[in-house]
């Protein structure tokens, strides 16, 4: 079908676990998907193209899961997987908990990678959690099945919404081994694309190669007063050229554009 899958359902996570030396006891295995819907559109693209930004996303996290980070500091592993379909995680890395600090709200969102994400709908820490301070663990990715970054597919038993296992405590069965990394996927058809301003940024690679080939009409609706703006892409920078432009003006020279807020910009074809 184009993307063969080795399947082997008999061997669970905790097996390749061991087959590292790693002791399943020590390891919390995660399996990120945002409750914000644009940043869990885009995690996958963070994790693929920007994998400072992603473990940024899980160096915080709720009081209950600091406290278990924290048992494990110095010695233990963090698992890291991307919710793929329901029932599934796709493999993001192995991240040793080196240590931990802890970050007021002020100093929170002074660091970029917050902002960054934020501007995707991210809630982030607030006064509301009711803590003082939050927790920041130092994650160090490990060059383990490095390989395997968004081919690994295991199973996730349920309850789905609960996000965060102890790997010796489960088994979560390999259910896939992709030819290729999911988490850029293909272009979808171009009358599919619908952009925000904040994707043109992390537009996975693949997105990028495609969108570097094609000339065309591109449309840019202002979701806040319902105008729109129509432009044509072509020569050497095409649409990828184009807006790419756009993702770091804002407007790219349009004098009517540099009057609107970019934030509220859609991009289609």
């Amino acid at each position: 079908d184009g993307d063969a899958a080795v399947m082997t359902p008999w061997l669970t996570l905790n097996d390749l676990l061991h087959n590292q030396g790693f002791d399943p006891q020590g390891v919390i295995v995660m399996r990120h998907r945002p409750f914000e819907r644009e940043l869990a559109r885009v995690l996958p693209w963070l994790a693929a193209e920007k994998p400072d930004v992603f473990n940024a996303y899980q160096q915080t996290q709720t009081a209950r899961l600091e406290k278990s980070l924290k048992a494990l500091e110095g010695e233990g592993h963090v698992a890291s997987f991307i919710g793929h379909e329901a029932g599934k995680a796709l493999f993001v890395g192995i991240y040793r908990v080196v240590s931990s600090e802890p970050l007021t709200i002020e100093q929170y969102w002074q660091v970029p990678a917050y902002r960054e994400m934020e501007a995707f709908g991210m809630r982030g820490y607030t006064a509301e959690d009711g803590r003082e301070s939050i927790l920041w663990f130092e994650l160090a990715l490990m060059d383990t099945y490095a390989d395997w970054k968004g081919r690994l597919a295991i199973g996730w038993p349920p309850p789905e919404r609960s996000w965060w296992r102890r790997s010796h405590r489960n088994d979560m069965p390999v259910v896939a081994l992709h030819e290729e990394s999911l988490l850029d996927a293909a272009m979808p058809e171009w009358d599919k694309i619908d952009l925000s301003w904040h994707e043109l940024a992390v537009l996975p690679v693949r997105w990028r190669q495609a969108l570097a080939g094609w000339r065309g009409i591109y449309f840019i609706f202002d979701a806040a007063d319902r105008k729109g703006y129509v432009g044509a892409a072509y020569g050497p920078e095409n649409l990828l050229g184009r807006w790419l432009n756009y993702a770091v003006t804002g407007h790219s020279g349009n004098r009517l554009l540099r009057q609107q807020k970019p934030e509220n910009f859609r991009f289609t074809i």
